[in-house]
């Protein structure tokens, strides 16, 4: 068990995480801000002769295409066995909780150069980091001018198509092995009209370096470009077990480091951490908790029985 056993209830899951992790020290050597070159103003277009001025024309802005493929059934009976969150179900503690995280998460994604692009990771496996994709993805889903896109990136160990009960196919990792396959024709449409979900692909001995290649900056470009209201949200592999997480997020505008209150220890937090450091904003979320009715905002919690397996 982790020391840290007796929480505070008070908090959304990002605050009450913080107060259990020295998180700010795990993320200390963040890579300095490139230095600024000063640099010659330039000249004037006025000043420049007609004969050696650039032509005047708007190019036109590429627009991602659209989902084609037929809508799959999301299973709602196995989201409710294994605990997730029911499209257009009661409102519960977690649903509530999930609420929040979006709200934090949507207000952070404007405006950043990467796009709409989430990761979900975690330190190690069985610490809730697909379950909290899958309520994630669902909650987002929810939103009226959002178009929420879950990717299966745990090459290892894919399980998102799963999940839902939809029939898996060729996925990101095809597409990055074969430039003859279009990544939007991968894509799983599902009768919740906001969520689709890109499979993992078949398995390969490359998969970090497929995701260090131009060819992945340009296929999420194509999944995303001119369409502000679509979320890529990634479910990587364990931080601390397979090196692509670490590449992944890398293409993310928020890296979303999962931790389970009952068994994530300090250690493997700051390893998982050092290995987000760069560009991409890491937040906090605490997973493995109990809520009971009558606490302060949503319900209290104990660190003994959680949210998830």
């Amino acid at each position: 068990m982790n020391k840290h056993s007796s929480l505070s209830a008070s908090g959304s899951l990002f605050e009450r995480a913080t107060k259990i992790y020295d998180f700010d020290a795990a993320l200390k050597g963040r890579a300095a801000p490139a230095v600024e070159t000063p640099v010659e103003a330039p000249v004037p277009a006025a000043e420049i002769a007609p004969e050696f001025a650039a032509p005047a024309f708007d190019e036109p802005q590429f627009h991602a295409p659209a989902w084609t493929g037929p809508a799959q059934h999301v299973d709602r009976e196995r989201l409710a066995e294994a605990g997730y969150l029911l499209p257009g179900g009661p409102v519960t503690t977690m649903s509530e909780e999930f609420r929040l995280l979006k709200r934090d998460l949507l207000a952070q994604l404007q405006d950043d150069p990467r796009g709409n692009r989430i990761l979900v990771c975690s330190p190690h496996s069985g610490e809730g980091k697909s379950f909290c994709a899958i309520n994630l993805a669902l909650s987002l889903a929810a939103e009226k001018d959002r178009e929420i896109l879950l990717v299966d990136a745990d090459f290892g160990k894919p399980g998102i198509p799963d999940a839902l009960g939809l029939a898996p196919g060729p996925g990101l990792m095809d597409a990055l092995s074969d430039p003859a396959i279009a990544i939007e024709d991968c894509v799983l449409r599902t009768d919740i009209p906001s969520l689709s979900v890109l499979p993992a692909g078949q398995p390969s001995n490359n998969d970090t370096e497929y995701l260090s290649s131009a060819r992945t900056d340009a296929l999420l470009k194509r999944l995303s470009e001119g369409r502000p209201d679509r979320i890529i949200l990634f479910d990587s592999p364990p931080l601390l077990a397979a090196s692509a997480a670490a590449v992944l997020a890398g293409h993310a505008a928020i890296s979303l480091l999962v931790v389970r209150a009952d068994k994530t220890t300090e250690s493997a937090l700051r390893e998982a951490a050092a290995m987000l450091k760069g560009g991409t904003q890491v937040r906090l979320l605490l997973n493995g908790v109990r809520f009971a009715a009558g606490a302060r905002r949503f319900g209290g919690y104990y660190s003994k029985e959680g949210s998830s397996s």
